[in-house]
């Protein structure tokens, strides 16, 4: 899929304002999912901001308890519900775990495309070997969503999305806002007269194939997380922020 370089991610997001704000500050691809329990507030806030419905693309997730093959339209019907849409463009698998059965769960998710509830089929969480797996039975894999931040990143699943032409949607690209402390950023940050949430998310972008979702709620810094994406870091910056010796992961399996 063709991603904004910046997207909002909602999770824990309970005011649709946020969401119409986003909207109109520019944002036009905005992520839920199921397990976020608010599909309701982010359709909420589409239906109020005044934009064309076709110039935003809105992604949700099934959860691991919507995975079976009979429960995947279902499923993906009462997110569209709750969303108040006719339909999704893009649709993931949010983990493959509980019902997930590639064999199964995937024929299932292109048949309810084909069937115009959502454009296109995303997954989320997987390692290298399931993404092989699934290619068996999915024609297009629209994109990956994966935590990705200085902290944390999969080598080998960016070298599986440069490789097949995909998108990597990179969630949590703040480390939950960890990155504010952090002397390296920090450091790049004053040399760029800039923030460290601005370093980080353009340090995201700096990997071919990659886009990030930052979750905001305010004006100001929805903006900012969007005219990151204009920061350009060089060689140098990117090489101290690789050599952070950290590793920490938000979201274990």
């Amino acid at each position: 899929m063709d991603l904004p370089a910046v997207g909002l991610g909602t999770m824990g997001v309970a005011d649709s304002a946020a969401i119409e704000t986003a909207i109109e500050a520019g944002y036009r691809h905005l992520d839920t999912a199921q397990i976020y329990e608010n599909e309701r507030v982010v359709g909420d806030g589409i239906a109020a901001a005044d934009t064309d419905r076709e110039a935003l693309t809105v992604a949700t997730k099934l959860w691991i308890d919507r995975l079976a093959a009979d429960d995947v339209r279902p499923g993906t019907e009462a997110s569209l519900d709750r969303l108040g849409l006719d339909s999704v463009d893009l649709l993931y698998v949010h983990r493959p775990r509980g019902g997930y059965d590639a064999e199964t769960t995937l024929p299932a998710l292109e048949a309810v495309r084909d069937d115009g509830l959502t454009d296109a089929v995303g997954l989320s969480n997987f390692e290298p070997a399931q993404l092989d797996a699934a290619r068996e039975y999915l024609d297009d894999i629209a994109a990956h969503q994966v935590e990705f931040h200085p902290y944390f990143w999969r080598e080998a699943l960016l070298a599986d999305a440069q490789r097949h032409g995909y998108p990597l949607v990179a969630y949590s690209p703040l480390a939950g806002g960890q990155v504010f402390d952090d002397p390296t950023i920090r450091a790049v940050a004053e040399k760029h007269d800039t923030t460290a949430a601005a370093v980080s998310i353009a340090w995201v972008l700096s990997h071919d194939n990659v886009v990030t979702i930052p979750k905001a709620s305010s004006r100001a810094h929805l903006e900012a997380n969007l005219a990151a994406a204009a920061l350009e870091l060089d060689a140098e910056d990117i090489e101290r922020i690789d050599g952070i010796e950290r590793e920490e992961e938000l979201f274990p399996e």
